[in-house]
């Protein structure tokens, strides 16, 4: 699907086509095109109207690459990454959204459903403003809008490590492990998103491109500010998260000491009672003790129970249990 803006003399209206007068420095139109899953039909516009470079037309249509930011002269070409965090796999699901930013034009390309999009296309169908800034502006709105999406996914990762800190405090248990395990994929997966549009941000800001003039570098420093926040907390989720493990590990081990220190007490006290039984259950003649057959049985269970006593006795004079 192909949709159309043309900005002129004050007022944005949606159209079927682009006129390549509008396209020419100094027109006094400004055009937004965004192809959302462009057929091979649409996508010919992006050769036969704009005339970008083959290989950047190649990258636009393609699912997925690392994002960048690269100069072909009138006009820029960018690759940057919407989320979209996807909780039973783990991970922060990312959709490129492909820029090419000319003085008159905006051109996005993207394989599906942009939230950042289509907040941007409602805008511009009722305020006359959002295109009436120029594509670099728009270009700034889009860009702040995906980044605006990072901000919940970022803040529900911190409530969950929040109470993930409580339950490894409060509820020791050894299937903590696998959640933090999990949560440690999570933040990864943050910061393989969030680090390389980073970088992108800040060649923008610096004002590298004649195509970002000094009002947008400002507006541009602003969205890389946030982005160097979220890498900056994601990268104190890995810290946390590392120490975290270690406490739950120690706590977990500490546990498994003391669970082994009773089952060795344990055995340790039923082996002289094994083998007294053990004697006294063979079919051989033994010594008794005074008071007849009748006697035999308290005989032996009082002196279990005195063995008992003094191995316990014992054990705790040493301070092991």
């Amino acid at each position: 699907m192909i949709t159309i803006y043309k900005h002129e003399k004050g007022s944005t209206q949606k159209v079927d086509s682009v006129d390549p007068v509008w396209l020419r420095p100094g027109s006094g139109v400004w055009v937004w095109v965004d192809l959302d899953k462009a057929t091979a039909a649409e996508s010919r516009i992006l050769t036969d109207t704009f005339h970008f470079h083959e290989l950047a037309v190649e990258d636009a249509l393609a699912e997925s690459h690392h994002p960048k930011i690269e100069s072909y002269g009138d006009y820029l070409y960018l690759i940057l990454h919407g989320i979209n965090f996807k909780a039973r796999e783990h991970m922060f699901e990312t959709h490129d959204i492909d820029f090419f930013l000319g003085s008159q034009y905006l051109v996005t390309v993207h394989p599906g459903v942009s939230r950042s999009l289509a907040k941007i296309r409602d805008v511009c169908r009722r305020n006359d403003h959002a295109l009436g800034e120029g594509p670099g502006a728009l270009l700034h709105r889009i860009v702040d809008a995906m980044v605006d999406n990072y901000r919940p996914e970022v803040d529900h990762l911190s409530d969950r490590l929040d109470k993930l800190e409580r339950e490894v405090l409060q509820r020791p248990d050894v299937t903590l492990s696998r959640q933090i395990l999990n949560f440690k994929r999570d933040v990864s997966s943050l910061r393989r998103v969030v680090l390389p549009q980073r970088d992108a941000m800040a060649r923008l800001a610096r004002r590298e491109y004649p195509q970002i003039t000094e009002g947008l570098a400002f507006r541009f420093r602003d969205v890389y500010d946030h982005l160097v926040r979220i890498s900056d907390e994601a990268m104190f989720f890995q810290d946390r998260l590392g120490s975290l493990l270690e406490a739950h590990l120690a706590t977990v081990s500490n546990q498994l000491n003391t669970i082994m220190k009773v089952l060795t007490v344990l055995s340790t006290i039923f082996m002289p009672l094994t083998v007294l039984t053990g004697m006294y259950g063979m079919n051989v003649p033994l010594p008794h003790f005074p008071g007849g057959d009748a006697l035999q049985f308290w005989w032996i269970s009082a002196i279990m129970v005195s063995v008992i006593g003094v191995m316990l006795w014992a054990f705790n004079r040493k301070g092991w249990i």
